[in-house]
């Protein structure tokens, strides 16, 4: 099977310019589509260990001070389980170790580089 036929499901959502045509685990990465053409295969490890949510990053107090929270990944944190769309900006992805709050926006997921 090659990349192209990994890319199943279909998202008719945007960020500004930027739509995501098609979503899809693949082995060890998560492939995406873009409406440009571009395609990506992003490790599942580096998407986890990226986590945009509040329980991986912090949340800031009013003054924007914050301490980073420790973070003890499980042998089954980086196994995708499910992913669902949100509004039409991002990703919601779902860990098998039941992590499920961050929300990879479209400009994220963009902007990071398969390892």
């Amino acid at each position: 099977m090659n990349h192209k036929d990994a890319l199943s499901a279909s998202a008719p959502l945007r960020d500004n310019h930027l739509s995501l045509k098609a979503v899809a685990p693949f082995g060890n990465e998560l492939a995406l589509s873009w409406s440009d053409d571009l395609e990506q295969f992003l490790a599942l490890e580096m998407l986890r260990r990226v986590c945009p949510c509040a329980v991986c990053c912090g949340e800031p107090d009013v003054m924007g001070r914050g301490d980073l929270p420790a973070k003890n990944y499980k042998a089954n944190s980086f196994e995708l389980k499910g992913y669902d769309f949100v509004g039409g900006y991002g990703l919601s992805l779902k860990w098998a170790d039941g992590h499920a709050t961050g929300i990879y926006s479209y400009r994220l997921l963009r902007g990071l580089k398969a390892e």
